[in-house]
């Protein structure tokens, strides 16, 4: 297995991790708190020590991770790829403690990084045939993938966060 998969599975794996939690604790699981569990988790282990650990890749050992791409060593373009992957890490550790809104920014800002490292990918090997491993493999999926999994999760998560609203105001309501 390619060991760009290796975030994604431990995003998914503290996902099941604080679920199960959840369930020996006698916590009542909704589908509400299941998303929100799952979306938490591939924010902070997938989105946020995924992209530190991009960071120290394209930081500490930039040409190995050209190479891997399939670019020439020594390229600038690294140390910004770093400082980027860097931001987008500390954005997902910060939703542990910061919620709502800030959720929705980082999966915006981190879906365009990576749906843009996607487009870059699949442009490079229309023009130049570039089918190293860092360009055309698992990388390639999981920029398509974390955007569409994370996104989808935030959607579902907002619509039930807004169903249980309107359905507490009419309780409320009701009692009145």
């Amino acid at each position: 297995m390619d060991t760009a998969y290796t975030w994604l599975i431990l995003g998914i794996i503290g996902a099941l991790i604080m679920l199960g939690i959840q369930f020996y604790s006698k916590r009542v699981l909704t589908t509400k708190k299941i998303v929100g569990i799952t979306l938490l988790s591939l924010l902070v282990i997938t989105v946020g020590f995924g992209s530190i650990w991009a960071s120290i890749g394209h930081s500490f050992f930039a040409n190995q991770v050209a190479s891997s791409i399939g670019w020439a060593p020594g390229s600038p373009f690294q140390q910004e790829v770093a400082f980027a992957n860097l931001a987008f890490g500390v954005l997902g550790i910060l939703c542990i403690w910061i919620r709502g809104n800030f959720w929705t920014a980082t999966v915006i800002g981190v879906s365009i990084f990576l749906l843009g490292d996607a487009l870059g990918h699949i442009s490079n090997i229309f023009v130049t045939g570039n089918y190293a491993a860092g360009n055309a493999g698992a990388v390639l999926v999981l920029d398509i993938l974390v955007p569409l999994l994370l996104i989808g999760l935030l959607v579902a998560y907002r619509i039930m966060e807004e169903r249980a609203v309107r359905s507490a105001i009419k309780s409320l309501e009701r009692s009145l």
